[in-house]
């Protein structure tokens, strides 16, 4: 994908199929949608940018966040992000299992 003005900002390590699919049978096969007449494989740059723009507000959150668990006494790190990772699932965002992963890991990276 060639970036566009919605996609430029976002990081190459940022996923950009969250929700590959398969579908059977002895032919090769792909997904598509059709939008505006237009077959469209995977995300468009709108939709792209949405989900990044979803991950850096919950991204704002969780490291304040992150930060006070941490501080509390017994707080470790594996255990505060576990629970990250599974607040994330529990709450209704959308979000694949890799753009959780890519949240996590920017977490730990805000917390040095």
């Amino acid at each position: 994908m060639n970036p566009t003005p919605l996609t430029d900002a976002i990081p190459e390590d940022f996923p950009r199929n969250p929700f590959p699919g398969a579908v059977p049978g002895a032919q090769p096969k792909f997904l598509a949608r059709r939008i505006d007449g237009k077959y469209v494989a995977g995300l468009t740059d709108a939709e792209l940018a949405e989900r990044y723009d979803v991950c850096l507000d919950l991204l704002a959150q969780l490291v304040p966040y992150a930060k006070r668990k941490l501080a509390d006494p017994g707080g470790s790190r594996d255990a505060v992000m576990a629970r990250i990772r599974e607040g994330i699932r529990s709450l209704d965002t959308g979000l694949s299992p890799q753009e959780v992963e890519w949240l996590v890991k920017r977490v730990i990276a805000a917390l040095g």
